[in-house]
């Protein structure tokens, strides 16, 4: 069974539990150190991570992936933070690089064998403010998981939008007046298109095919987040043949998950194996 998690870690980790924030006693409050106890304890076979502020410079990376046991493939920022795709020997990469488009923040490719043959990962971190930037990068991630019916693809990130399937009219009435216009069309309704490019691309929103708990992924109870109001964010797309091997879906909840970061990680379960 692979094991593949993503999480955005709030600015790379950086900064220190907030007050009142459940640490066991004698923790760490470093919340980077609760990103690599919660990475620890669910052990991914892959792990995309997403706002690495810092990590490309002084070993930060390199630091981080030693002591969660994986083996870091970044992709560089272009105007806003760094995006990483983390393997676990003995899972190895026999292709790795940038997906080659201008996105705000960054997005990463890795190809890893599997059992079931080869598995194109791919994460991003979608443009924060603006709808319209967003459905562009959509695009861009749509063509690069381009591929045949039996092709295994997993897309994971913080794709920072709504998915077309939910209500979402009292999550964005009880949204500060000053993050609502990141949600919404200009004819005032909720943008979801970014989603719904990929969902057209055929691609399978892996917590509706196998989903678990609730899917809000953003904000945590005490990692700050004043511009979310219990929406899900981040996300796990598996092309068609991938999904069929999905055997959960969930969010991670409670322990660090509540304070290393303003998101929580979502963790799927697939039927094969790296190799």
């Amino acid at each position: 069974m692979l094991r593949v998690m993503t999480w955005n870690i709030r600015l790379g980790g950086q900064g220190r539990a907030a007050a009142g924030a459940p640490l066991p006693a004698g923790a760490d409050p470093a919340r980077l150190a609760g990103v690599v106890e919660v990475v620890d304890g669910y052990r991914p076979d892959i792990l995309a991570v997403q706002e690495l502020r810092g990590f490309r410079q002084g070993g930060r990376l390199a630091r981080f992936a030693a002591a969660v046991g994986m083996r870091p493939y970044l992709a560089r920022e272009c105007f806003g933070q760094a995006v990483a795709v983390l393997v676990r020997p003995p899972g190895r990469v026999v292709e790795a690089g940038r997906v080659r488009r201008p996105f705000h923040h960054a997005a990463q490719r890795v190809v890893v064998p599997t059992t079931a043959g080869p598995l194109r990962v791919l994460t991003a971190h979608l443009h924060p403010y603006s709808g319209t930037r967003r459905l562009v990068e959509a695009r861009w991630l749509a063509a690069a998981c381009r591929g045949g019916p039996d092709r295994q693809v997993l897309l994971m990130g913080d794709l920072n939008t709504l998915d077309p399937w939910t209500e979402h009219t009292g999550r964005l009435t009880r949204l500060p007046v000053a993050y609502r216009g990141r949600h919404l069309r200009r004819n005032g309704t909720v943008d979801t298109r970014a989603i719904g490019v990929l969902d057209r691309a055929g691609l399978v929103d892996l917590y509706r095919h196998a989903g678990q708990g609730d899917p809000e992924t953003a904000p945590t109870r005490h990692g700050g987040g004043a511009e979310f109001s219990g929406m899900r964010l981040d996300y796990l797309f598996g092309s068609p043949a991938l999904a069929a091997r999905t055997r959960v879906c969930r969010v991670l909840r409670g322990g660090a998950t509540e304070w290393a970061s303003d998101h929580y990680p979502v963790v799927a379960e697939l039927d094969l194996d790296a190799r």
